[in-house]
């Protein structure tokens, strides 16, 4: 089976989805499978059950079980990766849509160490307030932004803690700190593979670039750094398929 990469979809911002994709296909010399990670696609397939309401008097989505507004449509859904990647079959790759590739992500999977289950970029997040790109209240966790882009190793027999059950009964804050797994079994990734704008070293040359705090979809962030990379991204994949979204598919 083709390794997986899998997207999060956030409806508000389509173009950043978009973009993330075709700049991962662009510089690809593997096949890939790409899966855009939706979340009322996922509530259709039954693997996601977690009462969340969008709440009337600011729009905002809230997750019931943390108590939590989420600051995406997949802050949580984003953890079915192994289920969509299919278990028992070498890694898959989870990603935010707010990045870019500028490599080949082929690079990544030499990186990747079985003897470990999660392996991602551990970043020491900065608080840089409560509201995120485009005024979405987000919440603040240990480890934030480590699950922003992860590698799970699907034949890990520790990833088994990893149940439907877990993933829609536990706080989300609890998930993004990699709860069912011990500290030494999640490996580090170079930062460069999740080089977050504003937050890590400028000296790095990205891998990928993380709009950590907004990027060139919104009008307020026009100016960010690799903004005029990802417009240039934006072009490409107008010019050649407009098309934001293609489900959960193969």
């Amino acid at each position: 089976m083709r390794p997986t990469i899998c997207i999060g979809y956030d409806s508000p911002h389509p173009s950043a989805f978009a973009v993330c994709r075709h700049s991962l296909r662009r510089h690809m010399t593997r096949e890939f499978r790409i899966i855009g990670i939706e979340l009322e696609d996922a509530r259709r397939r039954k693997l996601y059950t977690r009462p969340t309401q969008m709440r009337a008097s600011d729009g905002q989505l809230w997750d019931e079980i943390s108590g939590a507004p989420m600051a995406t449509e997949f802050a949580i859904s984003r953890f079915l990766t192994p289920f969509l990647g299919g278990w028992g079959d070498g890694w898959a790759v989870f990603m935010d849509c707010d990045m870019l590739a500028m490599t080949d992500i082929t690079q990544l999977w030499h990186l990747l160490d079985n003897r470990y289950a999660v392996m991602c970029t551990k970043p020491s997040y900065v608080h840089h307030g409560d509201v995120k790109m485009d005024g979405r209240s987000q919440t603040i966790y240990p480890r934030k932004l480590w699950s922003s882009l992860m590698a799970f190793n699907l034949e890990h027999h520790a990833n088994s803690a990893l149940t439907l059950e877990l993933i829609n009964n536990m706080p989300g804050r609890d998930l993004h700190r990699f709860c069912w797994l011990p500290d030494n079994l999640i490996g580090e990734l170079p930062a460069a593979w999740n080089w977050m704008e504003g937050i890590s070293d400028a000296q790095i040359s990205p891998s990928i670039v993380h709009f950590t705090h907004g990027g060139p979809w919104l009008q307020s962030h026009q100016d960010v750094a690799f903004a005029e990379e990802w417009k240039r991204e934006h072009a490409l994949w107008v010019a050649g398929d407009a098309s934001p979204w293609e489900g959960m598919a193969a």
